[in-house]
C-alpha cells in the first residue's frame, strides 16, 4: 500500500489492498462507462447518494442511473480515484475517504470540479463491496 494513505485501526495489508481494489474497480468502470461493472462494486442493497444529492438504493438502481448518466452528462467525464484514508469501523467494515480528480480519457488531470467521497466498504461472502456512500463536488484544492 502507498504510504500516503492514512490508516486508522488494525487493517491488514491484504484488506487495504482489497478495499483499494474496490475503489480502483469503481474508477475503471466509471472511466470505461460500464454501469454494470460500476454497480457490482456495490452490495446488492447498497445506499448511495450521488453528487447531485440523489439517493440510489440497491445495485440495480445504481446501474440504471449510471447507465443513463454515462450516456448523457457523464459521457465525456473521466476521473482518477485516490484513497486518502481508511478507518476501521468494525471487523470487516472500513470507511474510506476518496479524492476524485477530473482527467481526460488518457488519465491526465484536467481542470474541473473535484469530488470528495466517503465509502463504507464491507466484507461480504463474495468479497469486499461498497455498502453505503456519498459523493460531493468540491472546488479545486487551495494553493494557500
Amino acid at each position: 500500500m502507498t504510504s500516503d494513505i492514512l490508516v486508522v485501526g488494525t487493517i491488514s495489508p491484504e484488506t487495504q489492498a482489497a478495499v483499494t481494489g474496490v475503489v480502483k474497480g469503481l474508477e475503471k468502470a466509471f472511466n470505461a462507462k460500464d454501469p454494470v461493472g460500476l454497480s457490482v462494486q456495490f452490495t446488492e442493497h447498497a445506499s448511495w447518494t450521488n453528487v447531485k444529492g440523489t439517493r440510489l438504493d440497491g445495485r440495480e438502481a445504481i446501474a440504471e442511473f449510471s447507465a443513463s448518466a454515462m450516456r448523457s452528462f457523464l459521457r465525456e467525464t473521466f476521473a482518477r480515484y485516490d484513497v486518502l484514508k481508511m478507518l476501521q469501523i468494525a471487523p470487516g467494515v472500513i470507511a474510506v475517504n476518496v479524492a476524485q480528480t477530473p482527467t481526460d480519457s488518457a488519465g491526465t488531470p484536467v481542470r474541473g470540479p473535484q469530488g470528495a467521497t466517503l465509502y463504507v466498504i464491507a466484507e461480504q461472502s463474495d468479497g469486499w463491496h461498497i455498502a453505503a456512500g456519498q459523493n460531493m463536488a468540491v472546488g479545486p484544492p487551495s494553493t494557500a
